[in-house]
């Protein structure tokens, strides 16, 4: 998700804060990102306990790396892609057992007087869809639908040209819609999930 303007404010002093010798200002940064890292972590490995540890791992990353932030983007552009790092590493060292793509049902068609559970229904089933696909489809789709980063946020976080991203997207796309050639509004149903997932 888009940092606010008085997130990204909070983040550089207290960034500052850390570069000066105060380690407390360090605390201001895994209160507002531990949320948002555990959230994507379990985007990659799909089990809370170790979406924590992982999360942490990228705390005591960011921590021993601070000094290499740029600052040429955002601190929660240049966070988000050393914990994707973290996250991608400990997936080739221990991989998740992957649900294959055609074992995700299809969600029916809605009734008119049950359009809120069909909707919820349907986000359910898009979301699990999204967790069996393929880790470079995933990734790409988890930044931009899920974590409501732009092409070029969820670019620089993958360590991607914008063109890849964008033709893993599309490859993603295509990929669900082979699997649900019924579902209507993909995109609107991945946005629902994806603000479901956030709250």
């Amino acid at each position: 998700m888009s940092p606010s303007p008085k997130s990204e404010a909070q983040d550089l002093a207290d960034v500052e804060r850390v570069m000066a010798g105060d380690v407390q200002g360090f605390e201001g940064i895994v209160s507002r990102w531990q949320a948002p890292l555990i959230n994507m972590a379990w985007r990659y490995c799909r089990d809370r306990s170790r979406a924590e540890e992982l999360a942490q791992e990228a705390f005591i990353r960011a921590w021993r790396g601070l000094a290499k932030w740029r600052r040429e983007s955002s601190f929660s552009t240049w966070l988000y892609a050393l914990a994707a790092n973290v996250f991608r590493s400990d997936l080739k060292r221990f991989p998740t057992v992957s649900v294959p793509l055609d074992a995700a049902p299809e969600p029916s068609h809605p009734a008119a007087q049950h359009n809120a559970l069909a909707a919820q229904q349907s986000a359910d089933s898009v979301r699990r869809a999204v967790m069996a696909l393929p880790l470079r489809y995933r990734e790409p789709v988890v930044l931009f639908y899920f974590h409501e980063m732009d092409v070029a946020a969820a670019a620089q976080t993958m360590g991607l040209p914008e063109g890849t991203l964008k033709a893993r997207l599309s490859r993603a796309r295509a990929l669900l819609r082979r699997r649900f050639p019924h579902l209507e509004a993909e995109h609107a149903a991945m946005e629902f999930a994806g603000r479901e997932a956030s709250r």
